[in-house]
């Protein structure tokens, strides 16, 4: 398919050589050390021996002072689950979505998003097209995740320049890591909602077959139905706008156009072309023995949803842009993607003995996906993505108070497209890197330190061009425990991420963003200082997280309006300049009473940041002043929470940008455990937007005529045996 098809076969098998050595040796570490209590739930891996929060990657712990991090447990996901990553953490602090449409939102961490996340399955990226446009969703179904972790700040040091911004990093089950005892385990999911008519379910087995060896197989299934939304479906600027091209094409004659375009002002009820079919399956086989484990897992996703257009797009110009508005608007006959990825996936943990290098943990995937865009029954544009990434992690046994890892990436991308919408041109990139973490304690303070070397180079062989770029990055965080269960710190970072293809080739119409974009060959790296202030932990009964940060940026890489038009869009280029980014977020849980075997308690959140270019200008698509406030009551089978959340209007906006009013929401939750014995069998009812509030997400490109949801009643079933 891809001239680098070849290329990229080699590629991974010697990545995965080290796999069959691993395999071979009998110095394989144990998965669960000896004499640690097993989880009910097999898969629950979150919870340490002294009760803390742990991640999953042993890079991840070394960064808890560098990055603040949150985790989310399966019993979380259970709760806020939708369809696409982005909307899945809308609700952690300092975490928005772009929200193009319900088939496709990635997430947006303290104002960053795009190619500042990186958005990975177990520590490896997701090796899609998500990052190339909004209206690309994310190859990751949460239905069937473990836990999500969701780091906020420069991950950069071990993720790569993409995590420039944060990572979001999907724990998914299809590679075992521990066996189930002598039966097979069972996760299940079901869930219905009343806003889209969404049904989805998704389960997976875990099967003992002796000799060490796990085998396990996943699935989900999804459908949904065009969104209900309460009000009009334009936002009020885009209401007159239609209704101002209205009246010029009635005094033209034009009356059924005029009669188009009024209809369109004033539409209620369902968004056209928001529905969503997905479908996944994933196989995987892990061998252990005392000593450790390896194991591989192959999979497949696919995916078919709706892409809604701007309304009365097509009537400022003729051409193929206009037919394709117009076909939206009927539904599942307009605009749509239909996208697959199969992918596989291999993992060694491996002990090496106690010397000074304790334990060697390696993770290899590969991706071939597929993104094709219809016009009705017409294929318009089929994008391509083939990858290859690996990661190499070598822990160091600890010595007193002294511990550290070592590790390094490989990543090789091949994207190509072809059709109307392919304005970029084809093109590879490739980074290798190489970064150390090391952490000592001394008394009641903590050090970090960090430091990565990366070499990416983005080439596109249709243009001739080719670039390389070489960039150390690095951080220091201090921490002083002022409480077994409480800390405070303070972080500096100095991070520096490579343009990406898509901003050095862009050049042609980008419907989905309704732009037409041009990148520059000649961008150079942008360069970030990072001070950030936080306290974490406990306090008596309370629970406190909050964070303080202020970055600041060299030849910050963003689009820009020229002022300019070319095929009836407005022109955008990537240009280059200071930027600073400058926020705060906070969450509080302080039980308030107990009583009669219930614990009462309140849960307060709430997120700022500000982004500024260096002539004054706001940064494009940053999230407003978020707040919520939540009361809870939990007893031993019941929770109850109710909550209400408030998005401050977002004032400050970029050229060709529009404003966005504040919305508040009421939303209520009940966790039924009906078991006293399996707290792994849940029942959850949520209704959310309880009053039926019209509200619009500042970060979507698509929010000036796709709404938030409307009210929505939703219930969930899960269970673990």
């Amino acid at each position: 398919m891809l001239y680098h098809h070849a290329r990229l076969r080699r590629l991974l098998a010697l990545t995965l050589s080290p796999l069959a050595l691993a395999a071979g040796t009998s110095a394989l570490a144990q998965t669960v050390p000896e004499g640690e209590p097993r989880p009910d739930d097999l898969h629950d891996r979150r919870v340490g021996s002294e009760g803390e929060i742990v991640v999953t990657s042993s890079g991840l712990r070394e960064m808890d002072l560098l990055a603040g991090k949150s985790v989310l447990s399966v019993s979380e996901l259970q709760a806020s689950m939708q369809g696409q990553l982005g909307e899945v953490l809308t609700e952690l602090p300092g975490v928005s979505a772009t929200g193009f449409a319900p088939g496709a939102s990635r997430p947006v961490l303290r104002g960053f998003s795009g190619e500042r996340v990186k958005v990975m399955v177990d520590g490896l990226g997701a090796l899609d097209a998500s990052n190339t446009s909004v209206d690309h969703a994310v190859s990751i179904d949460p239905l069937t995740a473990e836990s999500i972790e969701v780091l906020r700040g420069p991950a950069v040091l071990i993720y790569g320049s993409q995590a420039i911004g944060g990572a979001v990093n999907v724990i998914d089950k299809r590679i075992p890591r521990r066996l189930p005892g002598d039966h097979a385990h069972v996760d299940a999911m079901l869930r219905a909602d009343t806003v889209a008519d969404l049904l989805e379910a998704g389960a997976s087995l875990d099967l003992p077959l002796g000799s060490g060896f796990v085998a396990h197989l996943d699935g989900s299934w999804r459908d949904s139905d065009d969104l209900r939304v309460p009000g009009r479906l334009v936002a009020p600027e885009l209401r007159a706008e239609l209704l101002a091209d209205a009246a010029e094409e009635e005094a033209e004659g034009e009356l059924e156009e005029a009669a188009e375009l009024r209809a369109a002002a004033d539409a209620r009820g369902r968004v056209p072309s928001t529905f969503a079919r997905t479908f996944s399956a994933n196989g995987g086989l892990a061998f252990f023995r005392e000593g450790g484990s390896i194991g591989a897992a192959v999979g497949i996703y696919d995916s078919r949803y709706g892409v809604p257009l701007r309304p009365g797009a097509g009537h400022h110009g003729e051409g193929e842009e206009g037919e394709a508005s117009a076909e939206a608007e009927e539904g599942e006959d307009g605009v749509s993607i239909d996208l697959r990825q199969l992918r596989a996936d291999l993992r060694a943990d491996v002990d090496l003995g106690g010397g000074f290098l304790d334990r060697m943990i390696l993770r290899a995937g590969f991706s071939d996906y597929t993104h094709t865009e219809f016009e009705g029954d017409e294929v318009g544009t089929v994008f391509d993505v083939t990858g290859v990434e690996a990661r190499l992690e070598l822990a160091q046994a600890e010595r007193g108070e002294w511990r550290g890892s070592w590790g390094a990436l490989y990543l090789f991308r091949d994207f190509a497209a072809v059709g109307d919408e392919a304005y970029i041109a084809p093109n590879t990139t490739e980074q290798l890197a190489a970064f150390v973490l090391q952490e000592i304690g001394i008394g009641a303070f903590q050090l970090e330190g960090a430091l990565r070397y990366e070499r990416q180079t983005v080439a596109s062989r249709p243009l001739g061009v080719e670039r390389s770029f070489g960039a150390f990055s690095g951080g220091l965080g201090l921490a002083y425990q002022v409480t077994p269960d409480f800390r405070t710190g303070v972080s500096l970072t100095r991070v520096s991420r490579a343009p990406s293809a898509e901003e050095l080739f862009a050049d042609g119409p980008h419907i989905a963003t309704q732009a037409f974009e041009i990148g520059d060959p000649d961008l150079v790296r942008e360069k970030a200082w990072g001070l950030e202030a936080y306290a974490r932990g406990r306090i008596g009964g309370a629970e406190l997280s909050l964070s303080a940060y202020r970055n600041r940026f060299d030849d910050y890489i963003y689009l820009a309006a020229t002022g300019e038009e070319e095929d009836d869009l407005p022109v955008f280029a990537y240009l280059q300049a200071d930027a600073t980014y400058t926020g705060i977020e906070g969450e509080l849980k302080l039980p308030l009473a107990a009583s009669g075997g219930w614990r009462f308690g309140t849960d307060l959140r709430g997120e700022y940041v500000r982004a500024t270019l260096a002539e004054g200008s706001p940064v494009p698509r940053i999230p407003p002043l978020g707040l919520l406030g939540a009361l809870t009551a939990e007893s031993d089978r019941i929770d109850l929470r109710g909550e209400v959340e408030w998005t401050a209007p977002q004032r400050r906006i970029a050229a060709e940008e529009t404003a966005t009013d504040g919305f508040v929401t009421l939303n209520a939750e009940l966790a039924w455990r009906p078991f006293a014995a399996r707290e792994n069998i849940a029942l959850v009812v949520k209704a959310d937007n309880i009053l039926d509030t019209a509200g619009r997400r500042h970060a979507s490109f698509t929010k000036d005529y796709v709404p938030l949801p409307g009210r929505n009643v939703s219930a969930s079933l899960r269970a673990s045996f």
